[in-house]
């Protein structure tokens, strides 16, 4: 029978061996499994973070491989691109960093060297290139050693586990077809179904096998995540010789563009989040109690949907979604940017994704790409790239759909947008431009333009850090302005139940080394629980209180201490019926829950004031002080050109670098102005690296603007304000000085009369 071994230690690592060693090479660093070498340089901002080869090297004797016939190396994740060499020989290339591969190893000797070169090198032909994250290199997951007789289920095929388990619901009963792959004569199979740890069907066939399943116990979502496990024995002359097992689900699903989701007959709305899995110091290197935090953490929350963005994630936070009920879509790393040469690998990574992770119940869509249309909707080789994974996709799973995330300025008109079964949109209004109120009417009017078509919003968010204000603005990044954002957004999505599935960007700040936002360089800070998982912010009990069936108070701003107004908002969230606010033990209020959980009171600030909101039996406290002068610890720090607020020229009837794109184009003057700001914001354009124009640390080189495009930009750059864009270019393109000029300019015209 089968074996498999972990062999994740002591593996011998060099960033500056230029060839692949003929013996072991004793003077490298030695190290243990998973492991990136962009733990530090990849989150510490500059966009500066090695891409190039690292070299991995392992000493295995023939004792470490057993006494079986036949023996493969499984590689769970390598990125981006790897090469196995074993005894010197090169025996492999793998292309796509988040997915599992095999290896056959032949020709074992009494010690052996096996040597992996993993390499993160920017190219054009394999996926990601181009995206807001750090591409870890390295051995980042499990490297494995998988022994089996001559006679064995398939290990060959795209990393797949060799059985495929496909349930069908027909009332109250489920009928469950298994397939097996082999390649051998004569040789037969017995199937056993098990619950509970009881088998409750077997059949012993040399095909596959259907059974049928009376009363079947529904794999349902939060409320009740039932898994089966099926299991196949390969049976040679009498003698079982391998054996494969998986555990799968019995659902019902559909997507319907009026009810949405609707899971076992029931309308199941998808409220969730996105999640990106690294951590601080590791990347993606992660172990097991890494992604069983992230899990609980989502649940805790009350999610009942994950967007796994942007790749192929650990078989292990799989399967923990498959306990946990959360329902999953699932994509490949084929974003941003549509590169001609990368056609295969967009092949070959979604027939890994599909192969690998078929039996899965939480997954019920496979995404085939994510804001692919930055430079254009329009590429003929684009369309035919996505119409054949479309195709693809149904091929190899008539049980799924499919789906896209489209970026928010691709027309829902666009050919590409109506490719897949459903779709996506990745909206940022109240954030990257326009402002919050325009996204459900975007939904309305999409809804009401293609009524058949179901409609998502697959990314929303924006960035906060452990800055605060009492009057927050868009592009601040305040704990306060990203919960007003959020709460905005959860008004709009709960009044449109149309909406197949939401997804918030992001459930954890993440790593994205060519950021510099915020005050904090090499980070996006749109999570709703920090980086290292440890605080949640605000915003995460939003959706708490909106989302989970369990009681919650939750006092906001906690971290906002000195406050210079006589009056201060105070905000609560809850989902029990009823808030009642004290200060100093003395009731300012009771509220009774609206149509939203969310509660707000006006408080004195007088002195230092304990503030305690209680719900039932439940309370949550914080203190407030009344202070003469902001508190400077609470005003966002960036490197490069800052401007003070109180630094900006703001006279009465004139414009400012505060004021929004939209109005100051509104009026003649405001265009005349725009004409000389123009000037100056296409020479800083020009001067990203190599000559290349960047914007936020992406290079916009290449990017085609066309008609349908400008009017999406356009109702986003609208929201925005002068002073926003600027921080958007980039610190350093700009000095203090030269916004201000900038800003003296519009001073001399004159706002529009409203």
């Amino acid at each position: 029978m089968r074996t498999v071994t972990k062999i994740n230690g002591n593996w011998a690592f060099s960033l500056e061996a230029k060839a692949v060693p003929a013996s072991y090479p004793s003077d490298w660093k030695v190290l243990d499994l998973p492991y990136t070498w962009n733990g530090e340089d990849g989150q510490d901002g500059g966009n500066d973070y090695y891409r190039g080869k690292g070299y991995f090297a392992k000493e295995l004797s023939s004792a470490d491989f057993g006494t079986n016939d036949v023996h493969y190396l499984q590689f769970d994740g390598v990125n981006s691109s790897a090469e196995i060499y074993f005894n010197g020989k090169k025996l492999a290339e793998h292309h796509g960093g988040y997915s599992t591969f095999r290896v056959k190893v032949e020709d074992i000797k009494e010690n052996n060297l096996l040597v992996v070169v993993a390499d993160n090198t920017a190219n054009d032909r394999v996926y990601p290139q181009t995206a807001d994250f750090t591409f870890y290199g390295g051995i980042y997951r499990d490297v494995k050693i998988v022994s089996v007789g001559k006679n064995h289920f398939d290990l060959d095929y795209y990393g797949a586990p060799g059985i495929k388990v496909t349930p069908e619901i027909k009332g109250a009963d489920a009928e469950i077809e298994i397939e097996t792959y082999f390649d051998c004569k004569d040789a037969k199979v017995k199937y056993e179904i098990i619950a509970d740890g009881e088998v409750i069907a077997e059949k012993t066939d040399d095909d596959d096998a259907e059974f049928e399943i009376k009363n079947v116990h529904l794999w349902d979502g939060l409320k009740d995540p039932y898994l089966y496990t099926a299991k196949a024995t390969l049976i040679v002359d009498g003698e079982e010789v391998d054996e494969v097992s998986t555990r799968f689900g019995c659902r019902s699903f559909k997507i319907d563009p009026e009810k949405g989701f609707i899971l076992n007959g029931r309308e199941y709305p998808l409220r969730g989040v996105s999640r990106h899995q690294d951590n601080p110091g590791i990347g993606n290197a992660l172990l097991y109690e890494h992604h069983k935090r992230d899990v609980d953490l989502i649940v805790e929350m009350g999610a009942n949907t994950i967007r796994l963005a942007h790749y192929q994630h650990s078989q292990d936070f799989y399967d923990l979604c498959d306990e946990a009920g959360l329902v999953i879509w699932a994509e490949i790393p084929y974003i941003s940017r549509h590169m001609a040469n990368g056609y295969d690998n967009t092949i070959s990574q979604m027939k890994e994704l599909v192969s690998q992770n078929y039996n899965h119940p939480s997954i019920v869509v496979w995404g085939l790409s994510n804001e692919i249309t930055i430079a254009g909707a329009d590429d003929p080789h684009l369309i035919k790239n996505h119409k054949d994974l479309n195709e693809l996709c149904h091929k190899m799973d008539k049980t799924r759909l499919t789906t896209i995330a489209a970026v928010s300025m691709c027309t829902m008109d666009s050919e590409y947008i109506h490719i897949s079964d459903v779709v996506s949109y990745n909206h940022y209004f109240g954030w990257y431009g326009g402002s919050t109120e325009m996204n459900g009417p975007w939904f309305d009017d999409f809804h009401k333009k293609y009524p058949k078509t179901p409609i998502g919003l697959s990314e929303y968010g924006c960035e906060a850090l452990d800055w605060h204000t009492s009057n927050p603005v868009q592009g601040d990044y305040t704990e306060e302005y990203q919960a007003y954002y959020h709460e905005e957004l959860i008004k709009q999505i709960a009044d449109r139940p149309y909406m197949w599935a939401t997804h918030v960007w992001n459930m954890f700040d993440f790593a994205a080394d060519a950021r510099a936002e915020g005050g904090e360089n090499g980070m996006n800070h749109k999570g709703l629980i920090t980086f290292d998982r440890q605080y949640k912010k605000d915003s995460f009990y939003a959706y708490q209180a909106w989302l989970s069936d369990k009681p919650m108070v939750h006092l906001c701003s906690k971290r906002y201490i000195d406050r210079v107004e006589d009056k201060t908002k105070v905000t609560v969230y809850s989902n029990c019926d009823e808030v009642e606010l004290f200060a100093n033990g003395v009731s300012v209020g009771k509220q009774k829950k609206g149509k939203y959980p969310f509660f707000y009171f006006e408080v004195e600030n007088k002195g230092e004031t304990t503030l305690v909101a209680k719900a039932g039996d439940l309370e949550d406290s914080g203190t407030i002080r009344k202070v003469d002068e902001p508190n400077e610890a609470y005003v966002m720090k960036e490197e490069g050109s800052v401007i003070n607020w109180f630094e900006i020229n703001t006279p009465d009837g004139r414009y400012s670098i505060n004021d929004t794109i939209g109005d100051i184009l509104s009026t003649t003057g405001g265009k005349i102005a725009a004409v000389k700001i123009g000037l100056k914001v296409k020479k800083a354009l020009s001067s990203g690296k190599d000559g290349k124009a960047e914007v936020a640390g992406f290079d916009t080189s290449g990017i085609k603007i066309n008609k349908s495009m400008l009017k999406g930009l356009y109702a986003m750059a609208s929201g925005f304000t002068v002073k926003r864009v600027f921080s958007m270019i980039g610190g350093g393109k700009f000095t203090k000085e030269q916004i201000l000029e900038i800003n003296a300019i519009l001073n001399k015209v004159k706002k529009k009369n409203k």
